[in-house]
């Protein structure tokens, strides 16, 4: 391990070792609810919320001006006051302001990432006020003075034990707080007493409606409410991309909002409020005489709006997106690392997950993003998540492709540039140039196999990878194949008269050049379904490169997988897929990287290979022609991507046709991701994540065989269980 990689290694680990634990349990918690709220909502009700609250967002963002000034225009109507902040510290100075007038001596605060972000508290703090967080989990961590470590849940990573020694040993309470519940009854006490006598209150607001001048706010606990409504003077601090149109558009976020955060079917509270409030001042001082000794003083409210970077975020096309994100959580819970290490690995200055990212770029800087976004892996798992449909991996790509960018050059780009045929700039990582082209290697590999297998595997070369490259020495490395899929088929013909269908079968760079063997396999069982199969000569889907943040690589070899397969398909043929992360390429990745027209066609012509396997089933194929189950076990795992695009459900329809008992593994991903596995400073976060994984299939290894559609998959079971993990199409293999 290099040593500018060892303290991201140390941090990670130590994490793992104290936070994890937690972390893990209350994200999976969260991740299994939303699957069960969705399934009891139903998939097509949940999909028409999730369409339309993109739409609102859509429009909202690309309305913001006019939004603004609409929302300035009904707060004041209503009373109150707005005031649009440049940056943090134009925020806080404005907010300081606001306490100073009130005369206040305390401030009490409902949970809001937005005040994170500018630091409100110690801008408070710094004037000589108290300010109280009357959340919670916010207030466990203000008491622990730490960050939040989950957008929803600022305190996840904390055992209940811990909370409990924490509050003994900072409030001293007469009787032991030794359960949740007594826990919950001493801050509920304490921070009663805090709103009881506060003079300003402060929330966050996670609407605001430009129509009246309304904010909604959508909390677990009702404490929020308390710090609008009680103090005389309240402040409700929010992003400029909170704001939509009217409450007409409130609908589908009230209903996607909460059940994508916890898996909870309707939030615990969702307070409309159009501040200033009606309710009567109230003095409690007085709290024995009619109507709480309420006076006739009038109530002040300011809602302040912060830019803070968002103008800059939208106008930028790639980034935009992140201004739809609604704050829900829902791309943590869903992460297999951040599942493991939580915020205070995966996050930056306030946000955290795989849509962090895209905050911390647009607000500190691609410096902060830098930190952890190789933490996202490029999983997918968060798409299908997302309330708002964000492409998390593709702003994580972009945002990971302009780090690369920034780069100075240095000795490496003399080694490099000119020998590698990538479209990067010179300081891109030499790391990830390597596993970028990781194409070129393995064309390498396989012209001087099996020496290079030999050679890769010695000790010092081992030594020199990891120092070097980064490549932990304890994976096993790839062994390249000296007889490439594309080779073996060019020396045989295809013994298919009058086929049903006709296919090429898309050698991707595993399959042509290490697991042949699935390649092999998937030709074998297609002609035995009566199709023709030709193996093209074509190229890396760009996949590795796209995974470094390498987009222009990326692009290129897009155009050349195009270029190669358009014909094909114009000339009828159907592309078959045996790697998930490739399929997903054409389907997903292929809209952002080729012309529209050649996207759609790639897209509309492409199949996973079970997938098309079922299909040829569905359309009177011989499944008798295929080798039977008899009743053996399989443990099977999909891949995150594969999952992603819905496909999983075709291998397992196919085996159970076939006679196998399928346990399948409901892990979101194996941890592996390609390269990430590979990488000295993630080794020991790829294992944790794969543990899991492990767990489920440990002990139905000896009685089943263990069965992986993705590449990496199969790597990382290999590595955590034994070698010989399964293709499933090897298992229709007739000549198995």
């Amino acid at each position: 391990m290099s040593e500018s990689t060892r303290p991201k290694a140390d941090r990670i680990r130590a994490l793992l070792e104290t936070e994890s634990d937690e972390i893990k349990g209350n994200t999976r918690l969260f991740n299994a609810a939303r699957y069960d709220a969705v399934e009891a909502v139903g998939e097509e009700t949940h999909e028409q919320y999730r369409t339309r609250a993109r739409e609102i967002k859509e429009e909202s963002i690309e309305q913001l001006p006019d939004l603004t000034d609409r929302t300035r225009t009904a707060v004041e109507a209503n009373g109150g006051t707005v005031y649009i902040a440049d940056d943090a510290a134009d925020a806080n100075r404005y907010i300081t302001t606001v306490i100073a007038d009130a005369e206040a001596d305390s401030v009490v605060k409902s949970k809001s990432m937005t005040t994170e972000e500018i630091d409100l508290n110690e801008a408070i703090e710094a004037d000589g006020y108290d300010v109280w967080e009357t959340d919670l989990g916010e207030f466990v961590i203000q008491v622990a003075e730490e960050a939040p470590s989950h957008i929803v849940g600022p305190s996840l990573h904390k055992s209940r034990e811990e909370i409990t020694a924490l509050f003994e040993r900072e409030f001293e309470p007469d009787e032991p707080l030794d359960s949740a519940q007594k826990l919950t009854a001493f801050a509920r006490e304490f921070l009663g007493e805090r709103i009881d006598e506060a003079d300003v209150g402060i929330t966050g607001a996670n609407f605001v409606m430009a129509e009246s001048g309304s904010i909604a706010l959508v909390t677990n606990e009702g404490n929020a409410r308390k710090c609008a409504s009680i103090p005389d003077t309240h402040v409700a601090v929010a992003g400029i991309e909170k704001i939509i149109p009217s409450i007409a558009e409130l609908e589908p976020f009230a209903e996607l909002i909460s059940r994508s955060a916890t898996g909870q079917d309707i939030p615990q509270y969702l307070s409309l409020l159009t501040p200033p409030v009606e309710t009567p001042t109230i003095d409690f001082d007085h709290e024995d005489e009619p109507s709480f000794g309420n006076s006739d003083a009038e109530r002040d409210f300011h809602l302040v709006l912060i830019d803070n970077g968002r103008r800059s975020m939208r106008q930028d096309d790639d980034l935009r997106e992140t201004l739809y994100c609604i704050r829900c959580g829902a791309c943590a819970n869903s992460c297999a690392n951040f599942q493991s290490v939580g915020g205070h690995a995966f996050g930056g200055e306030t946000y955290t997950g795989g849509i962090a990212t895209g905050w911390e770029a647009g607000i500190e800087g691609l410096d902060v993003a830098e930190e952890f976004n190789d933490l996202c892996t490029g999983c997918s798992r968060c798409v299908n998540a997302c309330p708002v449909k964000i492409d998390i991996p593709w702003i994580n790509t972009v945002v990971r492709d302009r780090i690369n960018r920034g780069k100075d050059p240095g000795f490496d780009d003399l080694l490099v540039d000119g020998l590698v045929p990538d479209e990067e700039e010179s300081g891109t990582p030499l790391r990830k140039r390597f596993f970028g082209n990781f194409e070129t290697v393995a064309k390498i590999g396989s012209t001087t196999a099996p020496l290079s297998n030999a050679v890769a595997s010695s000790d010092v070369a081992r030594k020199a990878m990891e120092s070097t490259l980064g490549v932990d020495a304890r994976r096993d490395l790839p062994a390249f194949k000296r007889t490439t899929l594309r080779k073996w088929a060019r020396s045989r013909d295809s013994h298919v008269v009058d086929p049903v269908r006709r296919v090429a079968l898309y050698p991707d760079v595993y399959t042509n050049h290490v697991q042949t063997e699935r390649g092999k396999a998937a030709v074998r069982v297609l002609e035995t379904l009566g199709c023709e199969v030709v193996v093209p000569d074509v190229g890396g889907s760009g996949r590795a490169p796209l995974s470094q943040g390498m987009i222009a690589t990326a692009e290129d070899k897009a155009r050349n997988v195009a270029k190669s397969l358009l014909p094909y398909l114009e000339d009828g043929y159907d592309v078959v897929v045996v790697e998930p992360s490739d399929i997903a390429m054409f389907r997903r990745e292929y809209e952002k990287l080729l012309p529209t027209g050649a996207y759609e066609r790639i897209d509309e012509g492409s199949y996973e290979i079970l997938e098309f396997v079922y299909g040829l089933l569905e359309n009177d194929g011989d499944i008798d022609a295929l080798p039977t189950g008899d009743g053996a076990g399989i443990a099977y795992h999909s891949h995150c991507q594969q999952r992603t695009l819905g496909l999983e459900s075709y291998t397992e329809t196919v085996l159970e046709r076939l006679g196998y008992d399928v346990l399948t593994s409901d892990v979101e991903c194996c941890g592996m991701a390609g390269s990430f596995g590979y990488k000295s400073e993630y080794y020991d976060l790829s294992m944790d994540v794969g543990e899991t994984l492990a767990e489920q299939f440990e002990t139905a290894a000896d009685e089943r065989t263990i069965v992986a559609s993705g590449t990496s998959c199969m790597e990382q079971l290999d590595s955590l269980l034994s070698p010989g993990t399964r293709h499933p199409i090897e298992l229709l293999d007739p000549v198995r």
